[in-house]
């Protein structure tokens, strides 16, 4: 049965679908099969991987609204054991729709059941709020993963995040069993980042991953290739970091 991850965080700018991207691209390398499923209506995990939204003839909106077969979304990446479902531009109206739906929280679940017996790995790139589409995604995973970038008031935002995911887990998912924080946009050289460490893993303890993902001039000129920076330049802090993540990822697993 494979793990369902939701990568999310409220705050826009923290190196969420970076994380998405990467992770589910190290993950692969490390011959696991992964899903990736862009539930951002910006797509940017889509254009990350390559694909433009513009062209899909199917996407999560289909999934969520028409109730498509995902199978029929599922569109190969750069990565031989690395498949997507893409964020067309039609799921930028999925949240009003949805909110007239039944059983509205539990659709995207329903849909990756069996979807389940196929992949090692299925994450969830949420979008930058809590609406429906990011329930959604955490009503299906069984984790959250949350990116917190080493920057003032980082650890305020993270709070209403974590209401969220209890009441959730409470009333909707009672499977969604841990919470993970991932350090971003890190920089040694800065009191700052090492003062947000500290308090973060003086707070979540052992939810916070070893691993640190560090400011890095590549990672941020991935994505304008449309691809994993494992692909881009392997040899950079920024792959090396996510290549590690992925490693501490599944030992937790």
């Amino acid at each position: 049965m494979g793990h369902v991850i939701s990568i999310s965080n409220q705050k826009g700018g923290v190196g969420k679908t970076t994380t998405a991207v990467n992770l589910s691209a190290s993950i692969a390398a490390a011959e696991k099969d992964c899903l990736l499923i862009d539930c951002d209506p910006q797509g940017n995990a889509t254009t990350g991987l390559g694909l433009n939204p513009a062209s899909l003839e199917y996407g999560l909106y289909d999934i969520l609204t028409r109730g498509l077969s995902p199978e029929e979304a599922i569109r190969q990446t750069h990565l031989p054991r690395l498949h997507l479902i893409g964020a067309t531009r039609d799921l930028i109206g999925a949240e009003v729709e949805l909110a007239a739906m039944k059983s509205k929280e539990f659709r995207l679940r329903n849909a990756l059941t069996p979807l389940r017996q196929r992949y090692d790995y299925i994450f969830l790139d949420c979008p930058p709020s809590l609406g429906f589409l990011t329930v959604n995604a955490l009503t299906a995973a069984e984790a959250v993963l949350v990116p917190l970038q080493c920057e003032y008031y980082a650890l305020e935002g993270l709070s209403q995040l974590l209401t969220t995911a209890r009441a959730v887990k409470r009333g909707l998912n009672p499977i969604l069993s841990s919470t993970l924080i991932l350090l971003t946009m890190y920089d040694s050289r800065n009191n700052l980042s090492r003062q947000v460490e500290n308090e973060a893993r003086a707070l979540f303890r052992d939810r916070v991953f070893n691993t640190v993902i560090p400011r890095n001039v590549r990672l941020s000129e991935a994505p304008s290739y449309g691809k994993p920076i494992i692909l881009y330049d392997i040899a950079s802090k920024g792959a090396q970091s996510y290549l590690a993540l992925a490693r501490e990822l599944m030992e937790r697993e």
